[in-house]
């Protein structure tokens, strides 16, 4: 006799519950902090996160997926700025939130081990530019195109370079002469951007 076979909707361990890959998510921060990339292990993630580490290989295949994936997810959002309705006022919320990704408490203290990594392992590096750097230029692309549609900047201007000159000064001032941005810098570096684009 033949039996009609049904589908059952995957329940337990079939399911990837939120709140266990935020659990995980926060694991990978804390031990990129306390660790560095080199020295995390996903069983130390697993331990800390409190879950098995079949759930993390349930949602990654390796470390650099794991810790790419985390990063991505609170970098990529940081990028995105709404229409101010106006150019300076979009370069002036572009760099704070620049400023903001940049001078987070838990992003800060691995930003310069991830750095260093990044500079000794191609891999790694590739699928940083590839999940974070290029999505949070494609949004600030988006950003600069609205002053273009105002009729603020030129239709060819140079979008690369652009952006270049957006975040560059913020990082260069955070992340490599460890200077403060004190209250009036990042309205005056926007000043200057301004007469940089031909504004």
């Amino acid at each position: 006799m033949m039996w009609a076979m049904t589908k059952r909707t995957p329940t337990g361990a079939a399911v990837l519950q939120p709140q266990v890959t935020r659990a995980i998510t926060e694991a990978v921060f804390d031990e990129l902090a306390l660790h560095g990339y080199g020295r995390l292990s996903m069983e130390a993630v697993a331990k800390r996160a409190e879950v098995g580490k079949s759930a993390l290989y349930r949602r990654w295949p390796s470390k650099q997926d794991m810790v790419v994936a985390a990063l991505s997810e609170f970098s990529v959002p940081l990028a995105e700025v709404e229409d101010t309705g106006s150019l300076r006022g979009d370069l002036l919320a572009t760099v704070t939130a620049v400023h903001d990704w940049l001078t987070h408490p838990r992003f800060a203290t691995i930003l310069p081990d991830l750095t260093a990594e990044a500079v000794r392992n191609p891999a790694l590096s590739e699928a940083i530019a590839a999940t974070i750097g290029e999505p949070r230029r494609a949004l600030g692309a988006t950003t600069l195109r609205r002053a273009v549609d105002r009729g603020e900047l030129p239709a060819d201007f140079d979008v690369e370079i652009a952006l270049d000159l957006v975040a560059a000064p913020v990082y260069w001032r955070l992340s490599v002469r460890r200077a403060e941005v004190g209250p009036d810098y990042l309205e005056r570096l926007v000043d200057h951007l301004l007469r940089a684009l031909q504004c």
